[in-house]
């Protein structure tokens, strides 16, 4: 007398799919939490210059962005290789800064326009024939908080002649 029988071949229960939309809902919610929007799409190449004393900006709700710099292999065709400046997603002329500032200044709560700075992304190739020009579109606009953007690094050359 045994008292297990070794039955025919018995059918796997079907597996329980009730908690799976709960588990879908959460990885949607940890991933849209987690990832961070690129701002804008860089279409010029931006190797920035070394320093040793840097300070991060903290609130960058207060930081307008100007990139210069030659145009990446894409666009060298349509543009030329001389540095061209990049406000948001597309080229511009100097010219054009003085609206920029005013555009991204009225997408700003009133009371954050005195802190705004502008972040200058210069690549270390740029000659500062247009780092000048950009510099001087903003005096007239009056945007004198300015943020020149480096990275870490040994500054190279003497520069105490």
């Amino acid at each position: 007398m045994s008292k297990f029988k070794k039955g025919g071949k018995k059918e796997l229960p079907a597996i329980s799919t009730a908690s799976l939309p709960d588990i879908v809902f959460m990885l949607l919610f940890f991933f849209m939490v987690a990832t961070v929007m690129r701002d804008d799409t860089l279409m010029i190449e931006n190797k920035l210059p070394q320093a040793d004393q840097l300070e991060k900006l903290e609130k960058k709700d207060r930081i307008i962005f100007i990139y210069a710099g030659k145009p990446n292999n894409n666009y060298r065709g349509q543009f030329g290789t001389e540095a061209r400046i990049q406000l948001n997603d597309k080229f511009a002329d100097v010219k054009d800064i003085k609206q920029y500032i005013l555009a991204e200044r009225a997408k700003k709560r009133e009371e954050l326009i005195p802190f705004l700075t502008t972040a200058l992304k210069v690549d270390v190739d740029t000659k500062m024939g247009l780092l000048g020009d950009i510099k001087q579109e903003l005096r007239e606009v009056d945007a004198l908080k300015i943020n020149y953007t480096t990275r870490k690094g040994e500054v190279q050359g003497n520069f105490n002649n």
